[in-house]
């Protein structure tokens, strides 16, 4: 942790995924908007009125993206846990286990990779029509796990080589007790990986659904801000408040989330530490040669 309050990048990460979180909680204290009640002209431009200007049928683009961030937050975070959940689980059951356990997960694992995941998305989620965001949350958890499973199996394959395992297995302790508390410590970076990576995915896939048009176009999120902007041919008629603020926002948050990402990864590789080192080095070499 002290690792990683050290880093740059995830100091900025993090500042910025919290500015989001606390923007979306104090949603009732930053504006007395409804979001989905008409507040003003159809497609009034930016003004102190209406910060953020209004949509076609003049709803409030500023409370309608403090609102949604709640609902595209709830699913990429609840999303996240799942994928990130499953395939840790099944990774570490699969990867120390071995034999017939490890021979069925991972035809599992590899039968969900090979199945292209957006167009399964977009199959799952037109069959069932217009899908809550809990819905959505659901069928990306269920059908987005095998990529962590895969490289959390690859990294308990080593670990459980490692001395202290066999000790504990030398001293009769229970499988189950080994993976929670002697392996799953050792992978965690690995773990923080998948489950930043997992958010964004959702986030973003979450965003693509409603903007197609399945997703439930009575919930406020950033998904069916676009959507509805599009409907409204918001570009076309000039109102691009209306199309870039859930953009923007989209991009605000998957750069945090992925400057957090980064940091994990420097942190978990030393070979990226020991990069940075020597570009350092390089760098104060080259200057001194300068000088001279």
């Amino acid at each position: 942790m002290k690792s990683l309050l050290r880093n740059r990048k995830a100091l900025i990460g993090l500042a910025i995924i919290a500015f989001i979180v606390i923007v979306a909680i104090a949603a009732p204290l930053l504006t007395h908007y409804d979001p989905a009640a008409r507040t003003g002209r159809p497609h009034q431009p930016p003004s102190a009125e209406h910060i953020l200007g209004t949509t076609r049928i003049g709803q409030d683009v500023f409370a309608r993206m403090i609102y949604g961030a709640r609902t595209s937050l709830a699913v990429g975070f609840g999303a996240g846990l799942l994928i990130t959940a499953v395939g840790t689980a099944l990774g570490i059951i699969s990867g120390y286990r071995g034999g017939k356990t490890d021979e069925v997960i991972s035809f599992f694992t590899n039968m969900v990779l090979v199945v292209p995941n957006l167009p399964l998305l977009l199959v799952l989620a037109a069959f069932i029509g217009q899908a809550s965001p809990l819905v959505i949350a659901l069928i990306l958890g269920g059908t987005s796990w095998a990529w962590g499973a895969r490289v959390t199996r690859a990294e308990t394959l080593s670990v459980k080589q490692k001395d202290y395992v066999k000790s504990a297995e030398m001293m009769g302790e229970p499988q189950w007790r080994i993976m929670t508390f002697e392996i799953f410590p050792n992978v965690i970076s690995i773990v923080g990986i998948n489950f930043i990576g997992s958010v964004i995915f959702a986030i973003i896939t979450e965003a693509t659904l409603e903007f197609l048009g399945l997703g439930d176009p009575r919930v406020v999120s950033w998904g069916t801000m676009l959507y509805n902007a599009q409907k409204a041919s918001a570009l076309s008629v000039g109102a691009w408040w209306d199309i870039l603020t859930p953009c923007f926002a989209l991009a605000f948050l998957g750069i945090g989330m992925s400057l957090l990402n980064f940091a994990v990864d420097e942190i978990a590789n030393p070979r990226l530490r020991t990069g940075n080192q020597l570009g350092r080095w390089t760098a104060l070499i080259r200057s001194g040669e300068g000088r001279l």
